[in-house]
């Protein structure tokens, strides 16, 4: 049985980054992890949804008003639940601000990864939205980048982002879950986990690496 936005969100609000990439590994999907750059904004802040994909470019030609209106159909579209993932083809300038977060937060939307800049940080993180980021910036991205497309599929340095595919971060970065693969990958996870809470207690209590590994298959 195919579980509902807000199960999943709380299915995988219970496990890590760590062990959905192990059991990605096991299926032989080796290349879920967007760059290590990308971290929370907030630490320790957790962010888990369905990805919609942003692609954009750097562009210091565009005029303000077509930039500024192209970022904002943008930021309109993306649904409620859904975590905003970008690559924006560019490292010159803050893709997203205090603003956008504000507006996307009110909306219900669950969060943002971006492989590029934010700005107004604090600020954002009043708002309570997850945001991950590659970098901070002050300079903002009117006249030198433009949306391109979005809701479809981008590459972020070999990882494929689809809409609808699912996006979990924490401290460890970002994974990402093809929709094809969300059950299997969770419910593996959680399995996962729940052996893991096993070799911690062992550890806890003595056991050495080794007879751990052997008793329980995982260290």
């Amino acid at each position: 049985m195919t579980s509902s936005p807000n199960e999943l969100r709380t299915r995988f609000g219970t496990v890590y980054t760590a062990a959905l990439t192990d059991v990605l590994d096991g299926l032989g999907h080796r290349h879920q992890t967007l760059p290590h750059e990308v971290v929370p904004l907030e630490p320790g802040a957790r962010i888990a949804g369905r990805a919609f994909a942003v692609e954009g470019r750097k562009n210091h030609s565009i005029a303000p008003e077509a930039s500024i209106r192209r970022i904002l159909e943008m930021l309109g579209a993306v649904p409620a639940g859904h975590v905003a993932v970008y690559e924006p083809g560019d490292a010159s300038c803050a893709h997203f601000g205090e603003l956008s977060a504000t507006s996307l937060q009110v909306h219900g939307v669950a969060g943002v990864v971006i492989n590029g800049g934010c700005r107004d940080v604090d600020l954002i993180r009043k708002t309570g939205l997850p945001v991950f980021a590659r970098y901070r910036t002050p300079q903002d991205a009117v006249s030198r980048w433009e949306v391109l497309e979005w809701g479809h599929e981008i590459e972020i340095e070999g990882v494929i982002v689809a809409t609808g595919d699912y996006v979990v971060g924490d401290a460890d970065g970002v994974a990402v879950i093809p929709r094809d693969l969300i059950e299997t990958v969770l419910t593996e996870a959680e399995a996962l986990v729940g052996t893991e809470n096993l070799i911690r207690d062992a550890v806890r209590a003595g056991m050495k690496p080794l007879a751990a590994y052997e008793q329980f298959g995982k260290f």
